[in-house]
């Protein structure tokens, strides 16, 4: 009861918090745009499929209900609440009459399968390398390994995918150049061979950056750590190098990775953007650039609004499980 009310109960308030002030935010930036959803939508189709004055008074009345436009602002604000609580975040636009969520969840299996994979990835080979190469600094392997990793860490993102995609998918035509798979969807061997082989490419780059960043800042904490008097201690104990560098130095700098780690996780409902765009993968960021395109304001702020959620959630497990990693987290 101790942990729950001096140390759960405060946090899960400022998540709660965090998901009101995130909602209503994203309920009152779009209000603010000088762009009119109602009228570009109604002049886009208009102009196409109608004709009569009360058709078309009829099609206004409906997309305003559609965006939640209609009352005061007061009685649009709890009726998007209403909607939210339902899973009710309208049909998108751009896919019409296809529901929001509908969209998301489509998409959301490809975001959290490439993100997913290559930040738990990076995860580890950035902390197990970061940490053996603070350790052994002047190894010739832990230079080299160092010197490559910092050169590909300024490299800007888009700068690289492009690079694979024209020495992989071009000059070396091994790796398909975009999309997500080849082929009917089903769950037979080539279908998912062939979506391991769309993944690569987009992996590889997410990898390569992620396991910089990491490997960069593992070295750097456990460059600190390994100077500590009780690394030292255990050093003239005589206590194996494993258990030193795993037990002792890499444990004692966990906290502050397994944060990146978890808001890294948080983010995959928002999409890795520029990825997908570039390797044209069907992932939420891909689906949030199109919606951009083509003023989807539903699905944008529906996958906005998950974003959200997922990145409050994620800090809030976060806190939870810092007890867990470290016990001089007290409980109070």
């Amino acid at each position: 009861m101790g942990f729950l009310r001096s140390y759960a109960l405060p946090r899960l308030l400022q998540w709660f918090v965090v998901i009101v002030v995130g909602v209503t935010v994203t309920f009152i930036i779009p209000r603010l745009l000088p762009i009119n959803p109602v009228e570009e939508t109604l002049q886009t189709v208009s102009s196409t499929s109608f004709t009569d004055p009360r058709a078309i008074a009829q099609f206004k009345q409906a997309i305003e209900d559609m965006y939640g436009l209609q009352g005061t602002p007061a009685q649009q604000y709890v009726r998007f609440w209403e909607r939210l609580l339902r899973g009710d975040m309208g049909p998108s636009l751009s896919a019409f009459p296809t529901p929001v969520t509908t969209v998301i969840l489509t998409a959301l299996p490809w975001t959290a399968g490439l993100l997913g994979i290559s930040t738990i990835i990076s995860w580890f080979l950035g902390l197990i390398l970061g940490t053996l190469a603070a350790y052994y600094p002047n190894r010739l392997w832990s230079n080299l390994l160092a010197n490559g990793l910092v050169t590909v860490y300024p490299i800007p993102y888009f700068i690289l995918a492009l690079l694979l995609v024209i020495v992989f998918a071009y000059y070396l035509p091994i790796l398909p150049l975009g999309g997500g798979a080849a082929g009917t969807p089903s769950l037979s061997l080539p279908y998912l061979l062939s979506i391991v082989q769309h993944a690569l490419l987009p992996a590889l780059s997410l990898v390569l950056l992620g396991t910089a960043f990491r490997f960069i800042l593992a070295r750097a904490l456990a460059g600190t750590v390994k100077s500590s008097d009780y690394v030292s201690y255990a050093e003239i104990a005589g206590l194996s190098r494993p258990t030193i560098i795993f037990q002792y130095v890499m444990r004692n700098t966990l906290l502050p990775q397994v944060t990146d780690l978890a808001l890294s996780l948080g983010s995959l409902f928002e999409g890795a953007l520029i990825t997908e765009v570039v390797f044209s993968y069907p992932g939420l960021g891909y689906r949030l650039y199109t919606a951009i395109l083509q003023a989807d304001y539903n699905l944008i702020l529906g996958i906005t609004l998950f974003s959200i959620i997922g990145v409050a959630t994620a800090a809030l497990l976060i806190d939870l499980s810092y007890p867990l990693f470290d016990p001089r987290v007290q409980h109070r």
